[in-house]
């Protein structure tokens, strides 16, 4: 595969845009058909994309967060399933940054250049919480480990080039190991069911004495010693993903009642598009659309900032600007994508159009972890001064 290498912010996202137009042709009919967006994905490594957080050191153009959350914004507006899939991957390359040696980053960033994928095997199920991580990274008399556990909800690691395993070693310190999609004894099963982002296959890897050098661990446990921006920078890029579904789904709104839907008897217009009625609700949807936008950007900016000069109230400012924009894209994907029929009219419910394509993205994606709990530390936060915790979910 010939892969670009995106020079600056600026390329980053025009090039972005240009794909976004490309793959929101036939977002509905992957939605439909379950039709794995592998020529996709291979086009967004092509693109250069994958590679535009490596530090300009290792080559890479090293945009702001406030880029990259546009990029994610961008491709959610087309098809929130694409843009899903390479979110952990941005969040490992930024593991790689902060804990990794310099060796481990000069081989790891330079695969992320050559357009190879991150996934994700990260998330159990059945444990007594998100945290509880049961996987084990067990060592070897070589020096080298032994991967053993199952991990759930993997997004990415389908289409992966290598499958970053977050696991406990002997002290039950975590650990990221850096795993080759093909390794032996890792096996990734297809069997995801979600009603939403279905095209994700979000499915399961077991891990069954899966070998792991020792040059393929970093020591992930250390981020949260200190000030971090882990948690921020992936819950932005969510946060980036519901913003984008819910402008995706506004724009389809629109479409729909400038060219198919039919004005309300009653309303005594010509067209759906002069109902005074319908002009309000379009109204209120896009104050929705642009205040979760608004507060992307914004977030996005404080997350720039704290990089820039991480001190323990930089990265609070950033993690409680993050989950502001996270709640806000939440209400308005799930929403916005709601009232998509209201607007429309019965037509827009036909199963072959599959508007509700929309909802059930945003239903999905805005259960990955609870905005209550965001509102809380917002809370405290604003009224206390109590900094938001170290647990990378913020």
């Amino acid at each position: 595969m010939s892969v670009h290498v995106i020079a600056d912010d600026a390329e980053a996202l025009a090039v972005a845009a240009s794909l976004a137009d490309e793959f929101r042709a036939g977002a509905a009919a992957r939605d439909a058909e379950r039709r794995l967006p592998h020529r996709e994905l291979d086009r967004l490594s092509a693109s250069g994309l994958l590679g535009v957080t490596v530090p300009a050191g290792h080559g890479g153009a090293d945009v702001r967060q406030e880029t990259l959350a546009e990029i994610f914004r961008l491709l959610a507006s087309a098809d929130a399933s694409l843009a899903q899939i390479p979110q952990s991957h941005f969040v490992y390359v930024n593991v790689v940054r902060r804990q990794g040696t310099e060796e481990q980053q000069k081989f790891l960033f330079a695969e992320v250049l050559a357009g190879r994928r991150f996934g994700n095997a990260q998330s159990e199920a059945g444990t007594r919480h998100v945290q509880d991580i049961r996987t084990r990274l067990e060592p070897r008399p070589d020096g080298s480990y032994v991967l053993n556990g199952v991990k759930h909800y993997a997004t990415g690691a389908l289409f992966a080039d290598w499958i970053p395993v977050l696991a406990r070693a002997e002290d039950d310190a975590l650990h990221v190991a850096y795993v080759p999609r093909d390794a032996p004894g890792l096996t990734v099963v297809d069997d995801w069911d979600g009603m939403g982002q279905r095209t994700t296959a979000s499915g399961t890897v077991r891990l069954a004495g899966v070998p792991v050098p020792a040059d393929r661990v970093l020591p992930h446990h250390l981020t949260f010693q200190g000030p971090q921006l882990h948690g921020a920078v992936a819950q932005l890029l969510h946060a980036a993903i519901d913003a984008g579904i819910a402008g995706g789904a506004l724009a389809e709104a629109v479409a729909f009642v400038r060219t198919k839907s039919r004005p309300w008897f009653e309303s005594g217009t010509e067209t759906a598009a002069e109902d005074p009625l319908l002009i309000q609700q379009f109204g209120e949807l896009a104050l929705l659309v642009r205040a979760s936008e608004a507060l992307l950007r914004e977030a996005a900016r404080a997350v720039d900032a704290a990089r820039a000069a991480l001190t323990d109230d930089s990265a609070a400012e950033a993690s409680v600007a993050v989950a502001a924009a996270k709640v806000q894209a939440a209400r308005a994907a799930v929403e916005v994508a709601d009232a998509l029929f209201e607007v429309s009219g019965t037509r827009s419910a036909l199963r072959s159009l599959n508007l509700h394509r929309h909802w059930r993205d945003a239903r999905t994606h805005t259960l990955h972890d609870p905005v209550r709990w965001k509102v809380q530390h917002i809370g405290r936060y604003v009224l206390n001064g109590t900094r938001p915790p170290r647990h990378g979910l913020l």
